[in-house]
């Protein structure tokens, strides 16, 4: 069975921006460790397919504080 790689969309990036915009919340099923806070989704995708993981993005809360 291959795991699984949860992640979400940072809460202070914002469109346009030139900073990675991903954070991994939780990894089931995999033996990996990460050194790194934030992501960009290439290096997401390339993990999970290094890994044979499933990507699963959390969605936010509609009601949860954001920066617009």
């Amino acid at each position: 069975m291959a795991g699984k790689i949860f992640y979400r969309e940072r809460i202070k990036s914002r469109e346009g921006q030139q900073t990675p915009r991903y954070r991994i919340v939780a990894v089931s099923d995999l033996d990996l460790k990460i050194f790194a806070d934030h992501f960009r989704k290439k290096d997401l995708e390339q993990l999970g397919k290094e890994t044979k993981a499933k990507l699963v993005e959390l969605k936010r809360d509609k009601k949860s504080k954001s920066l617009k």
